[in-house]
């Protein structure tokens, strides 16, 4: 009998612990709610600015005139651009044979 009057003095604790957490979850539930009506209210204030079709192709003809401004000056970058470096034929057969080497000391040493 012992063992159930502990036992149900855990379980009393657990409801009360339950309460407790469900009354928090409550407060918690009404902060987000609160906090999400704020938020919302700030996204949906202001419109959204529309172009029309005309205006789009009114700036992107001047954005294309710019860009010919430019192509036709022949602007030189300031970093010149390299062209791929290429090895020749008796480097690479040195770099090949080095390689070979190494291979084969390692191929020893096992």
């Amino acid at each position: 009998m012992a063992n159930l009057k502990g036992l149900e003095s855990v379980v009393s604790q657990l409801r009360e612990e339950r309460a407790n957490l469900v009354n928090d979850l409550g407060h918690v539930d009404a902060a987000l709610l609160v906090l999400g009506t704020l938020n919302a209210a700030r996204t949906h204030a202001e419109p959204r600015r529309k172009l029309s079709a005309s205006g789009r192709r009114k700036i992107a003809a001047a954005q294309r005139a710019r860009w010919a401004r430019v192509r036709a000056k022949n602007v030189v970058s300031i970093a010149p651009k390299r062209g791929k470096r290429t090895m020749s034929a008796s480097a690479r057969r040195k770099i090949a044979a080095a390689q070979r080497a190494r291979w084969a000391k390692v191929k020893r040493a096992a």
